[in-house]
């Protein structure tokens, strides 16, 4: 169907499409002089060194890659959120490792308890991963006097939190490795990509030879050099990004902040509106510290209301598209066997809806979503 307002509206420019042109001339298509550009830059936006920052194929692939590269692995627990995408509890199984699922802060505060995290070590415990939800920064102040009293690693599931701040700190930068997304509805996208960025180098080190196989030398640096030879040290995947979505990465990046400071324009309707149209719906994060990435926007429908599937729908017949993030990763047929006790994820959760958000949604857009939110909710007119 044709939405009268989508969830997210892409829109690229002559200026990626000659991007991907140049590469395209050039003849080199897998990871080389555009990747490595593409790496510096997105160091530079964080304010890191800019080989701290290994650019891979996805979101998933950092993460994974991050939690291999740092020793994770068989008989080790991760504790992270369960309110989260899948990826973020796969990573930890596809090491061997084993998921321990936190509860999230508050009905406002969806990001993961430091609390309930020191609640949930045990001495199997290894590591913590942190989720920046929709851009919002967790109390990282907390997360790494916890780690760091405990011996554990922290990685930042920054995949929402695209030049995001916790006081002045760019997200990702602030654990033992960040992951990020760059998936087609992400503030910047390469279509398919990711990154992951660490202040260890002997770990970007490891990271950079995983990510290609374990080689030693990489397809361009064999070009390059005219130097045929290569050693296998360990273990690896196949996670290069290629040239085309580093391209499109190079341009989007700049773009980013400005893009960044139009969704919250945005976000700051929506709440405008909702508390003067529909006031009994809540949205988290009002208040939260630090400079956000406002990648989402989840509201919260009252408990007295209808459910959830009937306001989408509703919503869906004004044409209006919605979402939902997240569906918690424990009540998920792959997931049975693990144990979760998150009371405050198991009472927000089914009644999040996420509305359409992107950079140049229009104000009278904003208006037809919460009207249409309205109409679902079977909330009468109000003057």
């Amino acid at each position: 169907m044709t939405w009268q307002v989508p969830y997210f509206d892409l829109r690229l420019g002559d200026e990626e499409k000659q991007a991907v042109m140049e590469v395209l001339d050039s003849n080199w298509l897998t990871a080389g002089p555009r990747t490595e550009q593409f790496e510096k830059d997105f160091a530079g936006a964080l304010d890191i060194e800019a080989t701290s920052a290994i650019a891979v194929t996805n979101c998933t692939a950092a993460l994974h890659l991050a939690v291999v590269a740092l020793g994770i692995g068989p008989d080790d627990e991760v504790i992270c959120p369960s309110l989260t995408f899948v990826a973020t509890a796969n990573a930890i199984r596809y090491a061997g490792a084993t998921p321990v699922f936190a509860d999230i802060c508050s009905t406002s505060d969806w990001t993961i308890d430091p609390d309930d995290i020191e609640r949930k070590i045990t001495p199997r415990t290894r590591a913590i991963i942190v989720v920046h939800y929709g851009g919002y920064a967790c109390n990282m102040d907390r997360v790494m006097e916890i780690a760091e009293r405990h011996g554990l690693k922290v990685i930042e599931d920054a995949a929402h939190a695209l030049v995001s701040e916790w006081y002045g700190r760019k997200l990702g930068t602030i654990g033992d490795a960040g992951c990020f997304s760059f998936f087609s509805n992400k503030n910047m996208t390469t279509g398919e990509g990711g990154m992951i960025v660490t202040p260890h180098p002997e770990v970007a080190d490891r990271m950079r030879v995983m990510r290609s196989h374990g080689m030693t030398k990489s397809s361009y640096d064999r070009f390059k050099s005219h130097v045929f030879g290569y050693d296998v040290t360990e273990l690896g995947f196949n996670f290069r990004i290629d040239e085309i979505r580093s391209s499109l990465g190079i341009v989007q990046l700049k773009a980013l902040p400005e893009k960044n400071i139009l969704r919250k324009k945005v976000i700051a309707r929506y709440r405008k509106l909702l508390q003067e149209h529909v006031p009994d719906v809540t949205s988290p994060f009002g208040d939260h510290p630090g400079k956000s990435a406002y990648h989402v926007f989840p509201v919260l429908l009252p408990k007295d209301g209808p459910g959830r599937d009937s306001v989408m729908k509703s919503m869906e017949a004004d044409g209006i598209q919605t979402s939902i993030h997240y569906h918690p990763i424990h009540l998920f047929q792959a997931f049975e066997g693990y144990s979760a006790n998150v009371p405050i994820t198991a009472d927000i959760a089914p009644r999040i809806v996420s509305l359409p958000l992107y950079p140049h949604l229009p104000d009278e857009a904003a208006a037809s979503v919460i009207k249409a939110l309205k109409t679902g909710l079977n909330i009468k007119n109000r003057n």
